[in-house]
């Protein structure tokens, strides 16, 4: 019995010496390269690019108050559709001291010159009764006492203003009364009731009331990098893709490229607009992202291969022509002109017929497989 499971044993290490010499036998055996073949194509070219940007309207408003004071009425909110002229909120004038008493101080003047306006023309008045003065005189103290009327009627005015951002003289015209300055879509009212504003002057910007806007006339506001810039040129088509309404395409023209770069993240850009068309009944919002596609150069009906299949070589380009001769099949390296590019498919201008096969990238596959 010992003798035949020596026998055994070593009839298994012998069958796993033979396997393991098999396998590593078929491993070191060499492996067949394929290639993939290509029939070139002939078909349009187009090299485009894309821009990240968003969608803003053309003409955007920051309605200010003329006068400083506190917001006591909101009469509109976001979203309404307002006209030219329409009141959004009224203001309480909070009146400045200085301004104020400066506006008295004129009043107490002009009562004061009235009042000797009167004497002296209810004097010269009697001496006219009397032909004691002349008619040319007269008229002068008249013009004068007009004068000092009228004087007392517009210091009233003013210290109405002072007090209260409106007199009954400009009523229609109240200051206190803001009003949109252009017919559109108020986008916003940063505003409550209660909050001070101020008006705008050398010093300050304001407060802004509402932000109205046309939305009816939109822009994409996008930048583009300074390598592909000398492409474009006015007027160029472009398809604008909304990210929140990624089954919507628009069409736009390219309207404005800056003349000058500016910097983000270390790249030199420069900022472009194009005016978005055919809004149909899509209601666009103010600050939508966007990506603008805008073709830089195009060609027609060329024989192109893919990109894959060129062989680049300094300055040369070359591609690897199938050739059969019988059943020996073989690749002849021919150098080719190369045209425009699109990142998959490229143009070859000279080197190539449409009716010669190319090899491609290369497919490794075991030849025991």
């Amino acid at each position: 019995m010992k003798k035949y499971s020596k026998l055994i044993i070593a009839a298994i290490i012998a069958l796993i010496f033979i396997g393991t010499f098999v396998f590593l036998y078929q491993k070191s055996q060499p492996k067949e390269v394929v290639y993939s073949e290509f029939t070139p194509e002939v078909k349009d070219v187009q090299k485009t690019t894309i821009i990240t940007g968003k969608i803003e309207p053309r003409n955007e408003v920051n309605v200010k108050p003329q006068v400083s004071g506190i917001i006591t009425d909101i009469y509109k909110e976001a979203g309404d559709v307002i006209t030219a002229g329409e009141v959004i909120a009224k203001v309480k004038v909070v009146p400045d001291m200085g301004q104020m008493s400066s506006a008295e101080s004129r009043v107490r003047l002009a009562d004061i010159n009235l009042k000797q306006a009167q004497t002296e023309y209810d004097r010269e008045k009697e001496l006219h009764d009397q032909k004691m003065v002349s008619d040319e005189e007269f008229d002068k103290y008249a013009q004068t006492l007009r004068q000092a009327k009228e004087e007392v009627a517009a210091a009233q005015d003013a210290l109405q203003v002072v007090k209260e951002g409106v007199s009954k003289s400009n009523a229609n015209a109240s200051s206190t009364l803001i009003r949109s300055t252009i017919t559109g879509t108020i986008l916003d009212i940063p505003v409550k009731v209660g909050n001070s504003v101020i008006l705008s002057n050398t010093f300050n910007d304001g407060t802004t009331i509402a932000t109205v806007a046309n939305m009816n006339d939109l822009i994409f506001r996008g930048n583009i990098d300074e390598t592909e810039v000398g492409s474009l040129v006015t007027g160029m088509p472009m398809k604008i893709t909304i990210g929140a309404l990624q089954d919507l395409k628009f069409d736009a023209l390219l309207e404005y490229i800056s003349p000058k770069a500016v910097e983000n993240n270390g790249a030199n850009q420069f900022e472009l607009k194009a005016a978005v068309a055919s809004l149909g009944n899509n209601k666009l919002r103010s600050g939508y992202s966007a990506n603008a596609e805008i073709v830089l150069q195009s060609v027609k009906n060329v024989i192109t291969v893919p990109e894959s299949a060129i062989e680049f070589n300094g300055d040369s380009a070359f591609v690897h022509i199938v050739e059969t001769n019988g059943q020996q099949k073989q690749y002849v390296r021919t150098s080719v002109t190369t045209g425009l590019s699109d990142g998959v498919s490229i143009e070859i201008k000279q080197g190539l017929t449409a009716d010669q096969k190319v090899r491609g990238p290369q497919i490794i596959a075991d030849i025991n497989d």
